[in-house]
């Protein structure tokens, strides 16, 4: 079974349903608070592939790593956010309005600046494995796949608010059932590159969710923000959009090598293992 059929309509309903979320609210928090806002998708947008780089180039095992992993790790690095994160800070009780504010605003501006550093990366790391971005058709795809659903459920949310919590609670349930059958789905399909190289990438893909929580909650302490917004920065700048970067992998019209996913699918199991965690420890502390 090719994994692009499931992830697609995946990443599409998870980015609906992150419209139905959507209020104007969310948007003016940016007038209104911008010092966390600002904070967060710095750490998102650049100090995370900062960090993945830094990994790449300064751990020893990474030249373990396969180029098509190099690229997978980058890929995750360079996909932030995600629907997931704003329950994440719910049960945190952290600022759930900061979150989806960070969310919104880092799933577009991952537009432009996701194949701007891919199409870095790949032009060094992709040629030893005649890996090339088209840079054009990933820009199309995810628009059509990321800025269009979630305008439709913005606009649901907007004139219609009592259906878009009715879809809303139902997506909310699809949505983790469908990521554990990607993930099984993988791990059956390439058990054996999985097993073969977990040890090195799985200690990787864990040191880039403990790098990257870490630097949320430097960056909070440096911007002296509440609890509330330093527990939201530390799981919106550690939590990845996986499914987006397993659709990019997978996706014909941009790398169309599922071996790319592969580091997405492990960062997801990790992230989620870690954040449940951490989200444990801010429970104990109340």
């Amino acid at each position: 079974m090719n994994a692009i059929f499931i992830v697609l309509p995946i990443l599409t309903l998870l980015m609906f349903d992150l419209g139905l979320t959507l209020r104007p609210a969310d948007f003016r928090l940016i007038a209104e608070r911008p010092k966390p806002v600002l904070i967060g998708l710095i750490g998102q947008i650049i100090l995370l592939p900062l960090i993945a780089w830094g990994l790449i180039t300064l751990t020893p095992f990474s030249a373990q790593l396969s180029p098509l992993f190099l690229i997978g790790i980058m890929l995750v690095a360079c996909s932030p956010g995600g629907s997931s994160s704003n329950v994440f800070s719910m049960l945190a009780k952290g600022d759930v309005a900061l979150s989806v504010t960070l969310t919104a605003c880092s799933s577009i501006i991952t537009l432009f600046t996701l194949p701007l550093i891919m199409a870095w990366v790949t032009a060094g790391v992709g040629e030893t494995v005649n890996i090339h971005l088209p840079v054009g058709k990933l820009l199309i795809q995810n628009i059509v796949l990321m800025v269009v659903p979630i305008s439709i459920g913005f606009v649901i949310n907007l004139y219609r608010s009592a259906a878009a919590e009715k879809i809303h609670n139902v997506l909310k349930r699809i949505a983790m059932p469908a990521l554990v059958l990607l993930v099984t789905i993988f791990f059956v399909q390439h058990k054996q590159t999985i097993v073969t190289h977990f040890a090195s990438l799985g200690l990787m893909m864990t040191l880039l969710i403990l790098a990257s929580t870490a630097c949320g909650a430097g960056l909070a302490w440096l911007a002296r923000l509440s609890g509330r917004e330093r527990r939201t920065l530390v799981i919106e700048i550690g939590m990845q959009n996986a499914a987006q970067a397993i659709t990019i992998a997978c996706s014909p019209l941009v790398f169309n090598n599922e071996v790319i996913a592969i580091p997405a699918i492990i960062y997801a199991l990790m992230m989620n293992l870690v954040l449940l965690a951490y989200v444990g420890i801010t429970k104990l502390k109340k």
